[in-house]
């Protein structure tokens, strides 16, 4: 506790006059979105595409449609609203301006506050030269470290780097035609400027981006990541969780972008460009050549291809960049009014062929070999009532793949959304993601229908229902099976209050025993809470999380949070307290907690215990800024946490987390 409350007061005392910039949008986005809608690597690649929207908001009075759809989280629908209000207006001058826009709703508004800027336009037409491009930029630096104040196994005997987690990132910016960055990270356990890590961290990523030059409409050189369509053949930029397709109505967004994260997976490295042919017609192409961990068989084929990262153990090392990749492709895309078509192809060879057991039912029909094609066609058409979206891709096998969607608008404060897809088994994509039930676009076929619908200014209602069906064998499930989701989720929002009821249930099959008939396996999953803002910058929030499921016998868990925050013009105090009961694993709770800027995570706990967490930001001058986050877990049942080298001979663990940004 001593602990706690030096770095409380530490931060108060040293709080200068400047702004601190927060994560504010992360409080509102999990407000609305649930965390078991996708998988971890999937909802932090969400949250850091919306990190790099929020550091480089979009200028809405001079922002084109393009860049727009960039947003994810509006629907073609709302883009349009807010260009035929700028053709009206010709600029906008605050936020409060939205409200002017019905179909944009209080939630989203609150939301585009952390992405948009509301600059007046030039007069006269900026035209970029290098050396005004260099002398108009700003420089920003971010230090982030994690120091576990506790032991792992691995730390004693095992990892052959210290404990300590930590990153550098450095990122230049000038307006909206040049970013540079370099990012070096660092994950616990793994070498520092020794071992296989010579030139210190283990992992960097590097990128440089011009945009609006021109016929160059944008150019990435590094390490970047692109998306496609509706994701059959190329996404690797942002995820398309249910509960998310309510927002965007099945948009399409196609995006080239830098890779700025610490991840090691789902990223191309070597140079993508945009090309502006005419006004309608514009060409994105790109070649890639990267190196990636794979865990080999005897005849020195790849079994799986590796994309954890870690490399803490000789085991590890030994698997790190022992497999390349070369990729190229090209998306070429015609937009003329409300029509949008596209084509994708993508082509991949691996200097190693893939070989994966396929003697293992569910993995019968994985990719395999050394090359891979994928192609597609897309297409969008708006209408101010309806949206119609899809892509048809097909593999080197000619196994096909295709998703479609059919938006309904009939009125500012309706809307409905029904889609279908169809994916083989035997269809296969390195590069794959897009909506499903399974987390792969593979062996799954089925219709999702969902509605947002606010019959009141003050309140809105999201329900879907999902039905899959998969004709080949999964993971823990032998044969032919069915799949259902079903959710419901109520916000209500006067003045400061804030209250929202969520409930979901999740219905599967899986292998009984035997692995001779399947038996159910349900997952049901229930939030409520209820939130209040004060105009003096107090908030707190009550939360209740319910949960149960039943797979070969039955778990219940249940957890209750307050999260409170006090925020002022130069620093920010949130402190997180939750109580947490769990039958097993199959019923864990999973709770948001604020981060460092860049830092994602959405932890989930099970069995009983306590979590606390405290977070303190405060700016130290107009250019720095030190963050600070401490977190505690205590479990009442047991003695030990985690297995492996990861175990630690406890009940309880605590972290701190520390972060220096300085822009200049």
């Amino acid at each position: 506790m001593k602990c706690w409350l030096t770095i409380l007061t530490l931060l108060m005392t040293l709080s200068g006059y400047a702004q601190t910039t927060s994560s504010g949008w992360e409080l509102l986005w999990e407000q609305r979105y649930s965390r078991e809608d996708m998988d971890e690597e999937e909802w932090e690649e969400s949250l850091d595409r919306l990190q790099q929207l929020a550091d480089n908001p979009i200028c809405i009075n001079t922002a084109t449609r393009d860049e727009l759809e960039q947003i994810p989280f509006l629907s073609e629908q709302q883009v349009m609203d807010i260009m035929e209000y700028l053709y009206h207006y010709r600029t906008m001058r605050s936020l409060n301006e939205i409200a002017m826009i019905p179909s944009i709703d209080h939630w989203q508004r609150q939301l585009l506050g952390y992405f948009i800027t509301f600059e007046e336009p030039e007069k006269e037409p900026y035209r970029p030269r290098l050396d005004s491009l260099l002398s108009r930029g700003h420089h920003t630096v971010t230090a982030t470290s994690r120091w576990p104040f506790y032991q792992r196994k691995g730390d004693k005997n095992g990892y052959l780097g210290y404990a300590l987690r930590h990153s550098l990132r450095y990122e230049f910016k000038s307006g909206d035609y040049l970013r540079a960055g370099l990012i070096g990270a660092q994950d616990a356990g793994e070498p520092f400027f020794t071992n296989c890590n010579k030139l210190g961290y283990d992992t960097y990523s590097y990128y440089i981006q011009l945009r609006k030059l021109g016929f160059w409409e944008n150019v990435v050189v590094g390490k970047y990541k692109l998306s496609a369509g509706m994701g059959l053949v190329l996404n690797n930029s942002f995820m398309l969780g249910k509960q998310f397709m309510l927002q965007n109505m099945g948009r399409q967004t196609n995006t080239l972008r830098p890779h700025s994260s610490r991840s090691e997976s789902d990223y191309f490295q070597g140079a993508g460009a945009t090309l502006r042919l005419s006004k309608p017609l514009s060409l994105t192409a790109f070649v890639s050549y990267r190196s990636m961990d794979a865990t080999l068989n005897d005849d020195g084929s790849a079994a799986t291809l590796i994309t954890s990262g870690y490399h803490r153990t000789q085991t590890e090392i030994d698997k790190k960049y022992n497999t390349h990749l070369t990729a190229t492709g090209a998306m070429l895309n015609l937009h003329y009014g409300g029509l949008r078509v596209g084509a994708n192809a993508v082509y991949t060879h691996l200097d190693r062929s893939l070989e994966p057991d396929r003697t293992v039912l569910y993995r019968r029909y994985n990719a395999h070999g050394k090359d891979f094609m994928n192609a597609s066609v897309n297409y969008t058409y708006y209408h101010y009532r309806f949206t119609v979206n899809g892509e048809t891709a097909v593999n080197q096998d000619g196994a096909i793949a295709t998703v479609n969607t059919l938006g309904y608008h009939p009125s500012d404060v309706f809307n409905a959304i029904a889609l279908y897809r169809f994916y083989s088994y035997r269809y296969t994509g390195l590069y794959s993601h897009s909506f499903s039930d399974s987390g792969h676009t593979q062996n799954e076929s089925g219709i999702y229908v969902g509605f947002n619908w606010t019959p009141l200014g003050s309140l809105t209602l999201q329900a879907y229902a999902d039905y899959s069906h998969s004709p080949w064998a999964r993971y823990q499930v032998s044969q032919t099976s069915d799949a259902g989701d079903f959710m419901v989720q109520a916000d209500w929002s006067k003045g400061n209050w804030n209250v929202q009821g969520r409930y979901r249930i999740h219905l599967r099959q899986k292998d009984n025993d035997e692995k001779t008939a399947l038996i159910p396996d349900r997952e049901q999953r229930m939030r409520l809470f209820a939130a209040y803002t004060s105009p003096s910058g107090w908030s707190a929030k009550t939360q209740a999380d319910l949960t149960r499921s039943h797979y070969k016998e039955t778990s219940n868990g249940w957890m209750v949070s307050e999260h409170l925050s006090y925020q002022r013009p130069s620093w920010l105090v949130n402190l997180v307290a939750g109580y947490f009961d769990t039958d097993t694993y199959a019923s864990r709770i999973f709770i948001y907690e604020r981060q460092m800027q860049y830092d994602f995570s959405f932890p989930s706990y099970y069995g009983q215990g306590i979590r606390l967490s405290l977070v303190a930001q405060a700016a130290l001058t107009s250019q720095l800024r030190l963050a600070a986050k401490l977190g505690y877990t205590n479990y009442f049942d047991r003695a030990i946490i985690g297995s492996g080298l990861q175990q630690i001979d406890a009940s309880h663990q605590t972290d701190l987390d520390l972060q220096l940004r300085w822009k200049f």
